[in-house]
Formats: C-alpha cells, structure tokens, sequence
C-alpha cells in the first residue's frame, strides 16, 4: 500500500512541476508553433547486464504564416545507444546520434547538421501500481550556425516522469498505461542556440500501449516552452514512438521455424 509520506511527496513533486510550467509560459512574446515528432526504437538485450539501441526520428512543424503542423520537414536523426542495467534502479547509457537538421524554429530557417554525443543515468523509484524515475542527461552538440562553422554546445537535462499502468498493476502485455513528465534544459551560449543558459521546459502528458511484451506503442502531447532573446517560442506537439524489442533475434526465429518446421513423429 502506497504510504501517506509517498503520496504527499509525489503530490508535492508535480505541484511543482505544474507551477514551474505556468510561471515559464506566461512572460514574453511568444511565437507558437505547431508539431508532429515521430520516433521508432530498436532495442536489442545482448546479456542481463547490456542492450543495445538504434532510433530512427523526424520532426515536422508549422510556420509563421501556416498552422500546418507538416508544413514543413524539420528534422530527421539517426542514433545509436548502448545501456548498461547497473542494478535495480539505476541505467546507464551513452549514444551518439546525427541530426540533419532544417528550417528549424529554435535555431533559424536554415540547414545546420548536428553531431551529438551523450551519456545518461536513470533512476527508478519502483513502487506498487506505478513507476516514477527521474532521468540525468549531459549533451555535447557539435552544430553548424548560419555562417557555415561549427559551434559546440553544452546542454544538461533534468527529467522527472510517471507511468501509471491503467488495467494492471505492472506493464505487460495488452496494458494500457498514462505517462507524465516533466523536463528542465540548461546550456551553454552559442549563436546557433542563443546565449540563455536557461534552454527550455518540455512537459508531456499521454497514453501508451503494450501489444506484446516486444512491440509497444506511446502516443503523448508535448508543451515545449524555449526562452530566447529575440522572441520566446512555445511548440505544441504531437509525438508517436513506436518500440521494438530484439525484433531481428525475433525475426530470425521466425524464419527458422518456417525453413525447420517440426516434424510429429508417426505413431
């Protein structure tokens, strides 16, 4: 049973985060914008301990003068991880990823590739009926500006997310689950990003499902508030992930047992 200390302090821990999302939203000028983000995930166990990842993902957005949220193609990216499961509540992670990055509100109407390393640990608050952890995130953006030269970018990003499973107690296959999340970004100045160390706040809210315990799908609304010197920029998002798990070892059984089809012993 979820004790009364627990239950305050969650409580406590999205008042918060719900405060600091309306205090960021309500001084400025603000540009909004409007999005869709995809994203496809492969996952693949190697051991208990260690799993590999590659994401595929693009980003598509409005403009100034059209509320299309495919008006324009924003972004597409490439990323490849490697996780290591320290123990029961903690994950360690590094990747590297490149980014072709084009006509993008938050860094001008231009084309700017992005190499972009990253090392992460979360930590798991394992509690019956639902899961909160809380993500740490430190990015080195390698990023060209508009006078076509390199720029590079120190970005560290601090999350805190809920996942409450809807008809069971644990995730599983065929469950249905509610996400909440919240996240802060600090970086570096740069001309390419803007010289506020504040970056931005992303809050998202939405629903996943599990088909299987391989195959899931998340389908979330994002409020994404970005502070900047020449105008502050708000982006309302739709965002679809789809994940796989071992889906070539799977794959590979698969065809297998149609090239090996067992064969019942007569009687």
């Amino acid at each position: 049973m979820l004790s009364k200390s627990n239950s305050k302090s969650k409580i406590t821990i999205f008042r918060c985060l719900f405060v600091i999302l309306l205090i960021t939203n309500s001084y400025g000028q603000n540009t909004t914008y409007n999005q869709f983000w995809n994203e496809i995930q492969f996952n693949q166990t190697l051991s208990k301990k260690w799993a590999t990842e590659i994401d595929f993902a693009a980003a598509y957005s409005s403009s100034e003068s059209s509320p299309n949220l495919f008006e324009n193609t924003i972004q597409r990216s490439i990323r490849g991880w490697g996780h290591y499961y320290f123990s029961p509540r903690w994950k360690l992670s590094a990747f590297v990823a490149y980014f072709s990055n084009r006509d993008v509100p938050e860094i001008g109407q231009f084309e700017s590739p992005e190499w972009r390393f990253a090392l992460q640990g979360i930590y798991y608050f394992h509690k019956t009926g639902y899961t909160l952890s809380t993500r740490m995130r430190t990015e080195y953006r390698h990023i060209k500006n508009d006078d076509d030269q390199y720029e590079n970018v120190f970005r560290y990003r601090q999350q805190i997310r809920y996942i409450q499973p809807i008809n069971s107690k644990f995730l599983r296959s065929g469950v249905v689950y509610a996400i909440a999340s919240d996240e802060i970004y600090f970086k570096s100045g740069a001309n390419v990003t803007g010289e506020s160390f504040f970056d931005r706040n992303r809050f998202n809210i939405g629903a996943g499902y599990l088909f299987t315990d391989d195959f899931q799908v998340e389908l979330t609304y994002c409020n994404e508030y970005l502070p900047r010197n020449n105008g502050n920029q708000t982006t309302n998002a739709a965002s679809l992930t789809i994940s796989f798990n071992n889906f070539f070892r799977n794959l590979k059984k698969k065809i297998e047992a149609k090239k090996h089809p067992e064969v019942k012993d007569e009687e």
